[in-house]
């Protein structure tokens, strides 16, 4: 047996978090089928029943691969380069190709326990009355298969060029996400003018796991409007995963090949031993350079804010103004093609699109943010230099959540355009444009507190991101997961229950989205999640308190 795959497996098996992991996906996968489960000796024997609940069962089991699978292996290579053992295992007589594949099996073989948890209520589901649909439970297990694998090579080939953990953590997440939306949307965007453009629009779309899970369950274009994946869509994906599965372990183990042990800095080009043409340019060029000496720290201002400012790569206004410009233009053009008529779609249509995209980057960010903010400097050692210092627990919980606050801040800002452009086409949507923003600001500050109390409870940053995500997870997908179970198998009140607790869902009704109209959600909603950011803030300021007591 390879010697990585039983130490990486064994070493996540004894922690609690794989422990709680296991026996609450058992958990919820029984929950799901006892809820549909025929009560006074009725049955049902057309299978319709089993169906219903085989599409949320598949839903759910895809939602909880894609969220929980990208923290193990984003983490399996960089973890060994920050801790120095890197260099050791590759002067291992262990070749490169079996060094990846004991970090793949240790990824792959955690994933195939959760799922061998599921495989009750699987069976309970097909006894419930058989599924419809050709393959049924075994092909929804094979597309989940290729989806793990798809994840898992992924998030080795981004570990393997990763510097830090919460950077790997960062990638991979958005990886996961532009892998499993950004064909959707490809999909749907590319002309079907003639047969070859359809083809195309086929496989990229197939770089998806949705459509095939979406095959898999009957529900064929549902939630999508207007697409159409065709037949074949299983086999499509199994063909593309495999092999982008294969080209990037091929990448991966050829990266860990030519790793050097030493790294020469290049010495680099002082400005002054430049021509006086480059001189010239880069007064040009740097007009706004964050990386420049900057000016002290004045005496109104938080030094905790301007230091993580300062030290966090993501938090330095490089990347922040790119972040913001691409979410800037991307809703404008969202925006601009939906008024042209292109899509035909409508201003509800139009600000359901902006409330994913902003609801997607405040989810996909803001806990890669929030989560280092504490255990970063528990985990670097720096958080007993920070205790030597004046500052008290209050200003450090200030400064830290505000260095985080204003990019989540620019976020926001970002889609302004957007709104805008369904202002202007539609005035008397002020006021529904009014509650969309109050929605996706709490749902910004949720999403922040999250984040900002797992790093205070966990010692990693790796461990306190994953929880984040967990947690953002329960509350802003799984909800919509019951959601699209609606009245097969859940009932308008147990839905509307679900969705209350959802700011995703509380921002998509407030935006007139078609499917959300229907459900009374605020003010709600904003009572719930307002609640619980006072609770997470106040678990945040006692477990601040505790570590800055001395030890």
């Amino acid at each position: 047996m390879n010697p990585i795959i039983r130490r990486e497996l064994l070493d996540l098996l004894r922690t609690r978090k794989a422990l709680a992991a296991e026996f609450g996906l058992a958990a919820a996968a029984a929950l799901l089928v006892l809820v549909r489960w025929p009560t006074g000796g009725v049955g049902d024997l057309n299978g319709t029943a089993a169906l219903q609940v085989l599409r949320v069962y598949g839903y759910g089991l895809l939602a909880c691969l894609l969220l929980v699978l990208p923290a193990f292996p984003a983490t399996a290579i960089v973890r060994e380069r920050v801790r120095g053992t890197l260099a050791l295992l590759l002067n291992s007589p262990m070749s490169p190709t079996r060094i990846y594949l004991g970090k793949l099996g240790g990824a792959l073989g955690f994933t195939a326990l959760l799922l061998l948890m599921t495989v009750q209520g699987a069976a309970a589901c097909y006894a419930l009355g058989g599924s419809t649909m050709s393959g049924g439970v075994g092909l929804l297990y094979a597309v989940l298969g290729a989806a793990a694998v798809q994840v898992a090579a992924l998030g080795l080939y981004v570990s393997s060029r990763a510097q830090t953990t919460d950077g790997a953590l960062r990638a991979t997440y958005a990886a996961v996400l532009g892998v499993t939306f950004v064909p959707l949307a490809a999909h749907y965007l590319i002309p079907r003018d003639n047969a070859i453009l359809d083809i195309v629009a086929s496989w990229f779309g197939a770089l998806s796991p949705v459509p095939a899970a979406m095959e898999v369950v009957g529900h064929g274009g549902l939630g999508i409007p207007g697409s159409d994946y065709g037949s074949g869509a299983v086999l499509r994906y199994l063909i593309v995963a495999g092999l982008t599965s294969l080209l990037l372990a091929v990448m991966t183990v050829r990266k860990l090949a030519r790793a050097p042990l030493d790294v020469a800095r290049a010495a680099g080009v002082m400005t002054d031993d430049r021509s006086r043409g480059e001189r010239a340019a880069r007064r040009v060029l740097y007009l706004v350079d964050p990386k420049r000496r900057t000016r002290g720290i004045g005496r109104w201002v938080n030094p905790v804010m301007v230091k993580e400012f300062r030290s966090r790569k993501f938090g330095r206004a490089d990347w922040t103004l790119r972040l913001v410009a691409l979410t800037a233009i991307l809703s404008l053009a969202l925006s601009v093609v939906a008024a042209g008529g292109a899509l035909g779609w409508g201003v509800e249509v139009i600000g359901g699109a902006l409330v994913i995209l902003q609801a997607a980057l405040l989810i996909l960010f803001a806990p890669s943010l929030a989560a280092g903010l504490v255990s970063a400097e528990r985990e670097s050692g720096t958080w007993t230099l920070l205790r030597t210092t004046p500052l008290t627990p209050g200003r450090i919980v200030r400064g830290k959540l505000m260095s985080v606050a204003w990019p989540v801040l620019l976020l926001l800002v970002a889609t302004f355009p957007g709104y805008v452009v369904m202002t202007t086409l539609k005035p008397e949507t002020a006021h529904q444009v009014e509650r969309v923003l109050i929605c996706l600001g709490v749902t910004a500050a949720f999403a922040v507190l999250v984040g900002a109390a797992a790093s205070s409870v966990f010692r990693t940053t790796a461990a306190a991101t994953a929880a984040a995500y967990l947690v953002l997870a329960a509350v802003c997908v799984g909800p919509l997961l019951v959601w699209l179970g609606r009245d097969a198998p859940f009932g308008h009140r147990t839905v509307e229950a679900a969705l209350t607790i959802d700011p995703v869902a509380a921002a998509l009704r407030a935006a007139d989205t078609p499917g959300f109209t229907q459900y009374d959600l605020l003010p709600a909603n904003w009572w719930v999640i307002g609640s619980a950011c006072v609770v997470l803030l106040g678990v945040l300021a006692v477990r601040v308190r505790q570590l800055y007591r001395p030890e």
